[in-house]
């Protein structure tokens, strides 16, 4: 696996419940501030196997980036609220509420291990 690839894994599963991340802050995260597409490809064919809390991941207004009329976005949004993340009317999450900023890491730590 593509160390990018591990350190998407690794971010995606450490959002806290009732917390969300962008695509992009995911990207930057993992060392790849380009790299949103990446993220999603990531998230779509992986969030099964590593069980990722995908639900968690906005696009960068705040959004849920499925289209309002697939089932995916109405079961996100479902899974958001149920965990206290209030979605306005226009469908937009408060990002200074529930943006989740993790703590900076150590290049020591290796998210390989949780992987295993």
């Amino acid at each position: 696996m593509q160390p990018f690839t591990t350190q998407v894994i690794h971010i995606i599963s450490s959002i806290p419940e009732g917390k969300v991340m962008t695509y992009g802050q995911i990207a930057k995260e993992a060392g790849s501030p380009r790299a949103a597409r990446q993220v999603v490809r990531i998230l779509h064919s992986m969030s099964r196997k590593y069980q990722l809390p995908w639900h968690r991941v906005v696009n960068s207004r705040g959004e849920i980036a499925l289209h309002q009329d697939d089932e995916g976005a109405s079961l996100q949004r479902m899974l958001l609220e149920a965990e206290g993340v209030y979605i306005g009317l226009g469908g937009g999450i408060d990002l200074q509420q529930y943006l989740h900023q993790p703590a900076p890491s150590s290049e020591q730590d290796s998210p390989e291990q949780d992987l295993l």
